[in-house]
């Protein structure tokens, strides 16, 4: 893939320069969820580098660790759902069948190839209009690795494009004896990721993981928590006392579609009197669920619901329709 990730760098530098404001939180933004992951395989390099040339406000990182400490750039803790592990290293599942990252060293996950997500157990492509599973050298990085990618590009092309890292279970990571989230906000400091200024929105599902980092370990990042039911979208007083905005699944700022339009919960509205910005998840072109067309999606939650951004796999399409919609 050396030639896709030349001629994809080179698409960056032949786009329009930008420098993005990094008081970010006044416009809406476009995360890159996983990458250009509509495209590319998620949370692969070549993903990322297709994801800054389409001019993201920000590109996600879920963040988990391997055996010898180094933080990986994966969605999951499990690695048999998007590389050849099973193949690779067929003995070396637990007892629940699963791969775990942890189990593996930096130079062992280093030889994995990284696949298109699909079932681990029918090897079925989750999303299959996407890029062919099997196909391409993509691998694993580090956070390190790619934290140096967007930056060397942010200054290859004058850009500012942002990151959007998630602590990804840290109580699993706690249970193994690690230090996830000390490990990542040192990663974070090193690269000058220290202030709500610096361009780095940092997120989490664990809420009193989230709440820890800001008032245990002291940072002054933006802090996003991840929310998953309707039960924490009740909490948000108490998020406000932590954190700087909330990230929902985008079925939750929705009610019901009558006469062709959605109507909404209180969610945003509530968000916005405690000063939450709202970014849900997961805009797809490809799972529409009950709009008619990604359009509609996008106008339905970024501009009817006044959401301040939002995740999606297919970031080109966002920033187009807000860049042509005003």
């Amino acid at each position: 893939m050396k030639s896709v990730l030349v001629f994809l760098i080179g698409m960056s530098l032949i786009s329009c320069p930008q420098i993005k404001d990094t008081a970010m939180m006044n416009k809406k933004i476009v995360i890159a969820h996983r990458g250009a992951s509509g495209y590319l395989p998620e949370h692969t390099m070549e993903a990322k580098v297709m994801a800054h040339a389409m001019n993201s406000d920000f590109i996600e990182q879920d963040v988990v660790l391997s055996k010898d400490d180094v933080a990986m750039v994966i969605h999951d803790i499990y690695l048999d759902d998007v590389t050849d592990v099973a193949t690779k290293f067929s003995n070396r599942n637990r007892a629940d069948n699963r791969y775990y990252v942890i189990d593996f060293t930096f130079a062992e996950l280093q030889t994995l190839k990284v696949f298109e997500r699909f079932n681990p157990e029918t090897g079925a492509q989750l999303y299959p209009n996407r890029f062919p599973k099997g196909t391409g050298t993509f691998k694993l990085h580090s956070f390190e690795q790619e934290l140096q990618l967007i930056q060397s590009l942010n200054k290859s092309t004058q850009k500012n494009i942002g990151i959007y890292p998630e602590i990804k279970d840290p109580e699993f990571h706690k249970k193994e004896g690690r230090n996830l989230t000390e490990i990542v906000l040192k990663i974070l400091s090193d690269y000058g990721y220290r202030t709500k200024k610096d361009n780095c929105i940092l997120q989490c599902f664990d809420a009193k993981e989230l709440e820890r980092i800001r008032i245990e370990l002291k940072s002054e990042l933006f802090l996003v928590q991840l929310i998953g039911t309707q039960q924490e979208a009740k909490q948000l007083k108490h998020f406000a006392t932590y954190a700087n905005g909330i990230g929902p699944h985008y079925k939750q700022i929705l009610g019901q579609k009558v006469a062709g339009k959605f109507t909404f919960t209180s969610l945003v509205t509530d968000a916005h009197a405690f000063n939450l910005k709202v970014h849900p998840y997961t805009l797809r072109a490809d799972v529409l669920d009950a709009f008619s067309s990604f359009e509609e999606m996008i106008e339905t939650l970024l501009r009817d619901a006044n959401a301040d951004g939002a995740f999606t796999d297919f970031p080109d399409l966002v920033v187009h329709y807000l860049n042509t919609k005003k």
